[in-house]
């Protein structure tokens, strides 16, 4: 068997030998006695830095988790759900049928209708995707409201939400030594889902994921088209789009994104077969 002291001593000069392992003895007592509870978390060893990181790569469950406590938030202290069992059973049908065809299909999906008559949509972590009843009335087509609602899907699929969380607890000196509270990560959950603006890229990549979404589920690409088009004629941008990039700019990407022998298909745009789907709300 190697003697690894009987090999230091012919090495090393004797008098260095009891100080060398002394040192080992101290630091492995430090590791083993001293902080066992960071052994456990290697993290807190590192600190905050990657803590904050790894929100960009937390698990499903993780997420869901972290979602369906700022679902929680929304809806006791901003938003009130809409009853009709109608209207929420179409929303949730149609919004699982997108979400079936984006590139993330495995995520507990919850899709809900909320009463307030601005035009608008958001979502939040962990596939929890709000429409308002004045987007319902203001949109003309089931197309329309497909595009709609695969943005915000898109917005869920590229992760965009924990992109966001994570550049604004850098940028705020949120994280503590043991990382971020969980209740400060919730309460800013609803400050991104409600009121901070997101970034020109992330509205880019949410369009682009809506119309693949839209295609793949059969739809018209036409319908988010349409959508933006008719905002145009607004005198003031609706709260979807007070904060995005310009509707004229959003519409010509999109018009470059749509494959020509795509463009004039796809189901959807029967305006009367959606105002007979929404009549509660009309």
């Amino acid at each position: 068997m190697f003697n690894f002291y009987a090999w230091i001593s012919h090495r090393v000069n004797r008098r260095w030998i009891y100080p060398i392992i002394s040192a080992i003895m101290a630091i492995a007592l430090i590791f083993s006695s001293s902080y066992p509870s960071s052994a456990k978390n290697p993290r807190r060893l590192i600190g905050p830095g990657l803590e904050v990181l790894q929100l960009s790569t937390m698990s499903d469950a993780q997420e869901v988790a972290l979602g369906e406590q700022i679902n929680q938030q929304i809806l006791s202290r901003q938003f009130k759900r809409y009853g009709n069992t109608q209207i929420n059973n179409y929303v949730r049908e149609l919004g699982e049928q997108l979400a079936a065809q984006s590139d993330r299909p495995n995520l507990p999906y919850t899709f809900q209708v909320v009463e307030d008559d601005s035009i608008n949509a958001f979502a939040t972590m962990g596939g929890f995707v709000y429409v308002t009843t004045g987007l319902l009335k203001a949109v003309d087509n089931e197309a329309q409201l497909a595009g709609v609602m695969s943005h915000e899907i898109g917005h869920i699929v590229h992760k965009h939400s924990i992109r966001q969380m994570r550049e604004v607890i850098i940028a705020r000196g949120l994280a503590g030594a043991a990382g971020v509270d969980n209740n400060i990560a919730v309460q800013l959950g609803v400050e991104l889902a409600l009121r901070l603006p997101r970034s020109r890229q992330h509205e880019y990549e949410a369009d682009r994921g809506a119309l693949a979404i839209l295609m793949d589920a059969g739809y018209s690409p036409r319908g988010l088209v349409q959508f933006f088009e008719k905002l145009l004629d607004k005198p003031s941008p609706p709260t979807f789009l007070s904060t995005h990039p310009a509707s004229s700019d959003r519409i010509a990407a999109l018009e470059q994104m749509i494959p020509p022998d795509r463009a004039n298909q796809g189901m959807g745009l029967d305006e009367a077969a959606y105002r007979n789907r929404i009549r509660p709300l009309l």
